[in-house]
């Protein structure tokens, strides 16, 4: 069978705006696009052709969110107004204390019902249940999910690595050619120089990707550089002796030969123009997620700098239990316009480039950028419609620029990953949204008076 998708303009980004385009998908992948009388002149010889026709909307490569944390969904605006440390303990207790296995797969459920609605194709998710990868998988969505692993104390390494290999291995046997595991070592201040080097060593035998939390807050710097700071006091306090290196987190990492594996840093804000060369010299990635760190008040990364120096630098939302919503459109604009104020350029990031910044950008980052990210001949169909139909979005003088600075994962209309539709406008179509919800809203309930007794 083969699809006709046609709507008042297709934004490959590989190049310029189509107007009354139409993309052709066959068997998962782009078979042809451009103007839509063209194409159909193409697929004349095919007699059975579907048409869906999205009329005022604009199909778009399908959006790549570089970092998330789908088990956290369930605590969007229960973790409001703390301090980083303490919004880190107080998840810990809340998630290790009234959140059980189920509770965390429905929490990564309704993520990825949440990410699919906003046309987020492609994911990559940090968890430690592997909740996050079953719903992936259930979900019909494409991506990477980063097994976590912690442990500060040297003592526990082995420990630590065993664990994580027994989840790794469990797992693997349900990887799919859309969905495969990756490691995480939380981050310096969670895990031991003994640990990174033994999960490195680990992910290099058995070819996973690698993501880190990394150069994130002024706490995690007082750890490093000066051995102070409540990461430092939370270690002496279960005993664990801490030398600080007296480096930055980057630094750090790369002194451990972890760079080596070209690893994925999430937030990365504190990094240094020697840091930059580091990440540039190594071919480390970043995950860029300015909502999460402008709400914990630590700053904006120097993703201008690191982009202008040949870094590969993709968006995340992190969790909604940080930002509070999983909508890519809304973080590049954020993202944009944070950089705009800093550099003092109203020029930076134009339209065109923040899309691709959205889409073929983070492919890139996450090592698909020759699957997917651009609607091309022979790629895989991940594709979004965008509606273009309402009054924060008319009139429409570029479609491109009213796309990135106007509209929002609520306009979206359709999510299609390698030609299978997961969201028609109207509903998920690979997961129940009803039985979630209640699922969730009771879950909630639950939730909300034991917070208290937490905090």
């Amino acid at each position: 069978m083969t699809i006709l998708y046609t709507a008042q303009w297709v934004i490959p980004v590989a190049g310029v705006p189509i107007q009354d385009g139409a993309v052709a998908v066959q068997d998962g992948k782009i078979l042809t696009l451009g103007p839509e009388s063209e194409v159909r002149a193409r697929l004349a010889r095919f007699g059975n052709l579907e048409t869906v026709a999205l009329g005022n909307a604009a199909i778009c490569p399908g959006f790549v969110n570089v970092h998330a944390h789908l088990e956290l969904t369930a605590l969007r605006g229960r973790l409001e107004d703390l301090s980083f440390f303490d919004w880190i303990r107080t998840l810990t207790d809340l998630r290790g204390a009234w959140m059980q296995a189920e509770d965390l797969e429905l929490s990564a459920q309704w993520g990825v019902v949440e990410a699919i609605r906003a046309g987020i194709t492609t994911l990559a998710d940090t968890e430690t249940s592997g909740a996050g990868f079953r719903a992936l998988c259930a979900g019909g969505l494409r991506g990477i999910a980063y097994q976590e692993v912690f442990g500060p104390d040297p003592m526990q390494a082995k420990k630590s690595l065993a664990g994580l290999k027994r989840r790794i291995e469990a797992q693997r046997p349900a990887e799919t050619d859309l969905v495969r595991l990756g490691v995480s070592p939380h981050a310096v201040y969670s895990v031991s120089a003994l640990l990174f080097r033994l999960v490195i060593e680990y992910a290099e035998r058995q070819g996973l990707p690698v993501a880190i939390h990394c150069a994130e807050s002024q706490a995690e710097d007082d750890f490093l550089r000066t051995g102070q700071g409540p990461f430092a006091e939370f270690l002496r306090s279960r005993g664990i002796g801490w030398t600080p290196p007296r480096v930055s987190a980057i630094r750090y990492l790369s002194d451990l030969n972890v760079l080596r594996v070209k690893p994925l840093l999430i937030h990365a804000v504190r990094a240094t123009e020697e840091d930059i060369g580091l990440l540039t010299f190594h071919g480390a990635r970043v995950a860029h997620c300015p909502k999460s760190n402008a709400k914990f008040g630590h700053g904006i990364a120097p993703v201008s700098r690191m982009r202008q120096r040949g870094v590969r630098v993709g968006l995340g939302t992190d969790s909604v239990a940080s930002n509070n919503v999983c909508d890519l459109l809304d973080e590049g604009r954020f993202a944009q316009l944070l950089s705009r104020a800093t550099q003092g350029d109203g020029q930076m990031l134009p339209a065109a480039a923040l899309l691709q910044w959205m889409t073929l950008d983070g492919a890139c980052v996450l090592g698909l950028d020759d699957q997917i990210g651009t609607l091309e001949v022979g790629k895989d169909a991940d594709l979004v419609g965008i509606s273009l139909v309402g009054p924060h979005l008319e009139p429409v003088y570029d479609p491109v620029a009213t796309v990135t600075t106007a509209a929002t994962g609520r306009d979206v209309v359709l999510t299609v990953v390698k030609g299978r539709v997961v969201y028609d406008g109207k509903r998920v179509l690979t997961l129940d949204e009803e039985q979630l919800r209640d699922r969730l809203r009771a879950l909630a309930g639950r939730l909300h008076p034991s917070l208290a007794s937490i905090r």
